[in-house]
């Protein structure tokens, strides 16, 4: 990410020439506190800017750092320190030429959202979205294990921060525009809705030196139909007061998530054809309306998402800044979604411990062994080798069946039910022995062509 947490900034000694100065890049140092932490937070984030300074040379991007237990004042107040994913072009930079921004925070430990009703006296039950606080310890570690093939985590946290830049030097609105909404789009199980709590969450981390509190609020859209006639379009207005009146808050950031954005936009091209109720069109007019009201607000973003964006009302896919399509996952992605279940079974003692390859190591073991994926017992590192293949040709083949990212996440849970023995790993008094990794590949093998053989029947 950029600096000052936005854009990319010079900092040096004073030169002659503009051209001498040395660029440099923003690193987000994230530190997660323990819970019920009194010590302020300005002075945890000075102590962990001392400790890494002495502790490192360069620093790697992304990477989980150690040693800060060795410091009383850490090992006592903070669960986690991680160096965060950036726009730096270096993926080990010296940490002298780079400028670090450190965020201490505390995540929420409230579990579940709390209704939001759409409010007014003569209005229904409805539920019209729910409301939780963030950083959340429910959403921690979800921007972690969403991994696509670009880099679209990263250009919505510099659009993020771009409108902030533009928002603080108070640029004309009339002359540069923007409407603080984005909208992801693409099959199903791609992980758009994930994708929206993770950047609101990494957001309520990155922003917290400038709003007290932050907020994800996700609209049910299907419950803004009222059962009563003509009611639709008023419950919208009635929500959006609400969610106005958080953003009154100064120091307050909100996300809007709106999941299946199609629900509520769809209705006004079918209403004007006359083949869908004429509420829907008061809907669709209510919704445009109190986002244009809401652009003006610099603590607030929408997001939204869809399986079906051709159904979407061409007056707000044209509001949104951001239109991304997530695609299924491609190999490359799809061998990296794999890898972290394997790491995740094997940190928790369900397959014995052995080092996974990384995607790379596993892509310069297949250019220089084919397709060879014998199996030596003895031999660990050739094991290891074996693992890194085995698992690349099983994302080739997860692939070629367009295996979407959540049916990738339960891969693991069918292979354990199915083909690997529950009783292999259970011990007594509770504790787990893990199996062999081999067992677990040849379990998942057989998963993926179940799965190819049901794929056929339904096709």
């Amino acid at each position: 990410m950029k600096a000052p947490g936005i854009a990319m900034e010079n900092h040096s000694e004073t030169s002659d020439s503009p051209a001498e100065e040395k660029v440099k890049w923003a690193v987000h140092i994230e530190v997660r506190l323990q819970q019920r932490v009194t010590m302020r937070f300005d002075t945890i984030r000075k102590i962990v800017e001392s400790y890494l300074h002495s502790s490192f040379d360069r620093i790697s991007l992304p990477s989980v750092l150690e040693g800060w237990d060795e410091i009383p004042e850490l090992a006592s107040t903070v669960e986690k320190i991680s160096a965060s994913e950036s726009s730096c072009p270096q993926r080990s930079p010296p940490l002298d030429e780079t400028l670090l921004e450190i965020h201490v925070y505390q995540p929420s430990d409230s579990e579940s959202f709390e209704d939001f009703n759409a409010g007014g006296d003569d209005a229904d039950d409805t539920n019209a979205a729910t409301v939780c606080d963030l950083p959340n310890r429910h959403w921690e570690g979800l921007w972690d294990s969403l991994i696509y093939a670009d880099d679209i985590k990263m250009r919505l946290l510099d659009y993020i921060h771009a409108t902030l830049l533009l928002s603080d030097a108070e640029v004309d609105l009339n002359l540069i525009s923007w409407n603080r909404v984005v909208l992801l789009h693409g099959p199903p199980g791609t992980g758009k809705t994930s994708l929206c709590r993770a950047l609101a969450q990494k957001l309520s981390i990155r922003l917290s030196h400038r709003y007290s509190q932050a907020r994800l609020l996700e609209i049910n859209s299907h419950s803004l139909f009222s059962k009563w006639f003509s009611e639709s379009g008023k419950l919208v207005q009635r929500l959006f007061n609400n969610i106005t009146e958080l953003v009154d808050e100064d120091d307050s950031f909100l996300v809007v998530l709106i999941d299946e954005v199609e629900s509520l936009t769809a209705a006004r091209a079918g209403a004007m054809a006359g083949t869908e109720p004429s509420d829907g069109l008061r809907v669709v007019n209510a919704l445009l309306t109190q986002l244009d009201k809401l652009k003006h607000r610099k603590n607030v973003l929408i997001m939204s998402t869809s399986n079906l964006v051709q159904a979407i009302d061409s007056a707000f896919v044209d509001r949104a800044d951001i239109v991304q399509y997530i695609d299924l996952p491609p190999r490359e992605a799809v061998y990296d979604i794999m890898r972290t279940s394997l790491c995740e079974m094997v940190d928790k003692g369900i397959v014995l411990p052995i080092a996974v390859p990384t995607l790379n190591e596993a892509k310069m073991l297949e250019l220089s062994a084919g397709a060879s994926t014998a199996v030596s017992h003895t031999d660990p590192r050739q094991r290891e080798k074996t693992v890194g293949l085995k698992l690349l040709a099983l994302a080739t083949i997860c692939k070629q069946q367009n295996l979407s990212g959540r049916a990738l996440r339960r891969l693991p849970v069918l292979a354990l039910a199915r083909y690997i023995s529950t009783g292999s790993i259970s011990a007594p008094g509770g504790k787990r022995r893990g199996v062999a990794v081999e067992v677990w590949l040849e379990g998942m093998e057989k998963v993926v062509r179940e799965q190819e053989k049901e794929l056929q029947r339904l096709s």
